[in-house]
């Protein structure tokens, strides 16, 4: 839900506090106020049916669970006694520690983490967090969310969508989870009246669909698969307004509804916005089934209580795949940023086979911005992609200044009347008139038939003043089309098109705004005496823009993406993992919208938006990942990873190198090639991440043990998961990942990576360049592996010189059979053992 205009900048607010053990700094608190607390207990449950399942559904292709619509679920014996037991368990624990004292317990958590949140006082929270039962507190948090042509620009038609035997069985038998504003049943995009092939619902998911006013029975089907929603954090702060917020799985915001038909949306549902055609929309895997869980609302946002809940919701229902189009504002304290609620479930979610896919953030272009941190989630930044709506003004001198909007052009030229001089007598004095908002100020007989030309002010930046009412007006005055010229006071403001049903532009420049108004005003003519103007002279013509252009070079990743390093924690430390993992198409991108949408008060009413942010990046993942999983039902989330990452490209359409914008302020004229910070592998290829050629697979226990070698971090991972940490020195570059990171290169450094070959006998050459400053080599250069078996690739790393700035290079494997496998070198600090020594 991002949004300048059509996007703005989501990225969570704020963390509230955390401790461990019997810490004290609720005591700081204010006495009396309560908040909601989640509480972890030390004895972490994990339950052992959800691995049962998981693995007998990758051994079988499914359970034996069948989804039940409109009705309770059918959970096994075994679930409804876990998950009563445990909350039993979190109820006597609370009736011990608070006796006689009141609180709300606003969810127990059972499936993923064992805990509960519970709205106490800090009195209260300090005493749960004296009990030896107990070993993590925190404040719960909030968090805000962070395709018609998408298809076509990744090349799915003719590539993975032709290797899974077309869109009509692309995603068959898999589930993706959506933790987001919820979603409106009745779009297109998501019935499921496929003339070409049933929708059986997969037998390993149990989710239900809760009925509500705003979610009647019938609203879930064989593709809307589930559907909940989760409000209790917000409720008990009083905040949930169920009118405007919706009780229900129904979205109000319009996010939701945009993210879930990216990657799951019926393919060849005509997008027409504003009167418009503006071609037919398809998800990245349209026949993969949807599962909704709401946590996210348009009035506040959300708070981490819920999500949990929904994370947890979400793996006991059975999804294969979790998409989080949401981060945090601020970087969670303590230990590591690892350790947070959110990143633990989806830690145990990992573990239960669930491929987790998670915005980057809004928050670039600065290093360190990316607020997506562990290993196990796959963060996704946004780029452009090859289409673009341009349009233009032509004036009557001969002048032609670009512009944007999704509208139609003139036919001929007309005369241009500026707002300012078309005024009734009661509209003089009102200083916000030039922005149309009102048809009344308005002389009728003077803007009809003309071009009426308007102000765009730091008002429809902040949602006062929108395009669609200066646009309603100049049709009630019967004008030929509307221009807007751009505030002076304006300034580096990036705007997506906007949909108008009348001709007409919007000049982004305030230079090319100046330009257009000396025009205007010297075409003038007055009365000598008076100094009326007795007639308008300028003249222009609006060529138009929902043409779109295909010519673009793209990829590009944009300025808003949030960038590596990773921050391993609130000083200045940097994770040895690689984020984000790659960029996905996140710009400008078309996709469902709610009837009910609220969030961008331009395409209210219709039923499609062009959004832009990672929010729309993530999705496109998550439904490529899909088709991953349905070829490769075994992989690992891990492999997953792999199978995108090896394989993205580091090159645009043109064969040039991928370029980054570097600044907010005209971002085109301030980029330079991204680096791996910038892009992670690169950008997302969906055809040949069906066929990598070999894998780098990383298991639990491998995270396990990366997050036992954090100093201090043995008694936090007891606590999140019941686990003990034996010596541990394993750091985040020996994780078996597909990109090697090294925040300090002291000396010398050598690392290793297990490739498996999950294709045919292949006879692998292998390349690399080095990161500025470093030497690399790397044993074998050259390996023959068999299907199915592995090669261990050696890297010895050494520093040439002392430098603190990123540098980068890559490891390349080309085999005899075609398959090509990148490994980006990502190193920051490098500490050489001779200029120490000297």
């Amino acid at each position: 839900m991002e949004g300048s205009v059509s996007f703005r900048f989501l990225v969570g607010a704020i963390f509230l506090g955390i401790f461990v053990g019997c810490g004290c700094s609720i005591e700081n608190a204010a006495d009396s106020a309560t908040a909601v607390y989640i509480v972890t207990l030390k004895k972490a449950h994990f339950n052992e049916e959800l691995n049962l399942k998981n693995q007998y559904h990758s051994k079988n292709g499914g359970s034996r669970r069948v989804n039940i619509f409109d009705k309770p679920s059918n959970f096994s014996h075994i679930d409804r006694m876990n998950g009563s037991y445990v909350s039993q368990m979190h109820d006597s624990l609370l009736r011990r520690v608070l006796r006689g004292e009141k609180y709300l317990k606003v969810y127990s958590y059972h499936y993923l983490i064992n805990g509960f949140a519970v709205l106490v006082t800090p009195q209260q929270a300090f005493k749960l967090a004296r009990r030896r039962e107990v070993s993590n507190i925190v404040l719960d948090f909030s968090v805000k969310t962070a395709t018609t042509h998408t298809p076509q620009f990744l090349g799915l038609p003719r590539g993975a969508w032709a290797q899974e035997g077309g869109y009509e069985t692309a995603g068959v038998g898999i589930v993706i989870g959506f933790i987001d504003t919820g979603i409106d049943p009745t779009h297109p995009s998501f019935n499921d009246k496929s003339p070409e092939q049933t929708y059986p619902v997969p037998e390993h998911f149990s989710g239900i669909c809760e009925v509500t006013l705003d979610f009647p029975s019938g609203s879930c089907n064989r593709k809307l698969v589930g559907a909940r929603h989760f409000a209790a954090s917000a409720i008990t702060r009083g905040i949930f307004n169920a009118t405007k917020d919706f009780a229900s799985p129904f979205d109000g915001d319009g996010h939701g509804t945009h993210t879930a038909s990216i990657a799951a949306g019926n393919h060849g549902v005509p997008v027409i916005v504003a009167g418009h055609y503006f071609g037919n929309a398809s998800g990245m895997a349209p026949h993969t089934h949807i599962a909704v869980y709401k946590a996210l609302y348009k009035s506040f946002g959300g708070f981490a209580a819920d999500v949990v809940a929904a994370i947890d919701q979400a793996a006991q229902d059975g999804v294969d795949i979790i998409n989080l189009s949401i981060t945090p504002n601020r970087r969670p304290p303590g230990l590591a940023t690892f350790f947070n609620p959110i990143d633990m479930a989806l830690l145990s979610a990992v573990k239960a086979g669930i491929f987790v896919v998670q915005a980057a953030g809004n928050t670039g272009p600065s290093p360190k911005s990316v607020a997506s941190f562990s290993p196990w989630i796959f963060s996704v930044g946004a780029s452009t992609h090859d289409r673009a709506y341009s349009n233009s003004i032509l004036l009557g001198n001969n002048i032609t200044i670009s512009g944007v909007g999704l509208a139609p052009g003139t036919d001929d030229m007309y005369m241009l009347v500026s707002a300012i001089h078309a005024l009734n007598d009661t509209a003089a004095k009102d200083m916000y008139v030039s922005e149309c908002q009102d048809a009344s100020k308005f002389n009728h007989t003077l803007v009809q038939g003309n071009l009426l030309i308007c102000s765009y002010s730091i008002r429809f930046v902040l949602g006062l003043s929108t395009i669609k009412q200066a646009s309603e007006t100049a049709m009630n005055l019967s004008a030929a089309g509307v221009v807007f010229a751009m505030d002076p006071f304006v300034i580096s403001y990036q705007l997506n098109p906007v949909p108008m049903r009348l001709p007409g532009i919007i000049i982004p420049s305030p230079d090319d705004s100046k330009i257009l108004l000396q025009y205007y005003n010297s075409s003038l003519e007055k009365d000598e005496t008076t100094r009326k103007i007795v007639k308008f002279g300028a003249v222009a013509c609006i060529l138009g823009g929902v043409t779109p252009n295909f010519s673009l070079s793209a990829p590009k990743v944009m300025y808003y993406s949030a960038r590596g390093p990773d921050p391993e924690d609130n000083s200045v430390d940097n994770a040895d993992i690689l984020k984000p993992n790659l960029v996905a198409p996140g710009n400008s991108i078309w996709a469902a919208w709610s009837s009910r949408g609220a969030e961008s008060i331009e395409f209210q009413g219709e039923n499609f938006a062009m959004m832009s942010g990672t929010s729309m990046a993530a999705p496109h993942i998550a439904g490529l990942a899909a088709l991953i999983k349905q070829k490769f039902p075994t992989f690992s989330p891990a492999a997953i990873g792999s199978a995108l990452s090896t394989t993205a490209s580091q090159h645009n359409n043109y064969g040039g190198p991928i370029l980054a914008q570097r600044a907010y302020a005209n971002p085109d004229l301030n980029q330079s090639p991204a680096t791996s910070f910038d892009m992670g592998s690169g950008f997302v290829n969906a055809t040949a991440a069906l066929d990598p050629g070999l894998i780098l697979d990383t298991s639990y226990n491998d995270y396990m043990a990366f997050l036992c070698g954090i100093n201090g971090s043995a008694p936090v991972l007891l606590n999140y998961t019941g686990e003990s940490c034996g010596v541990s020195t394993m750091n985040g570059a020996d994780l078996n990942m597909p990109s090697i990171t090294i925040s300090k290169l002291n000396q010398s450094r050598k690392v290793q990576r297990m490739l498996t070959n999950i294709a045919g006998n292949e006879t692998y050459i292998v390349g690399w360049s080095a990161p500025n400053g470093v030497s690399v080599k790397v044993n074998p250069k050259r390996f023959f592996v068999a299907s199915g078996q592995q090669q261990i690739l050696n890297v010895f790393l050494n520093a040439t010189m002392n430098s603190t700035t990123p540098s980068f290079g890559r490891i390349g494997l080309v085999g005899n059979k075609g398959h090509v496998v990148n490994i980006p070198l990502s190193v920051v600090v490098k500490i050489s053992y001779h200029s120490t020594n000297s």
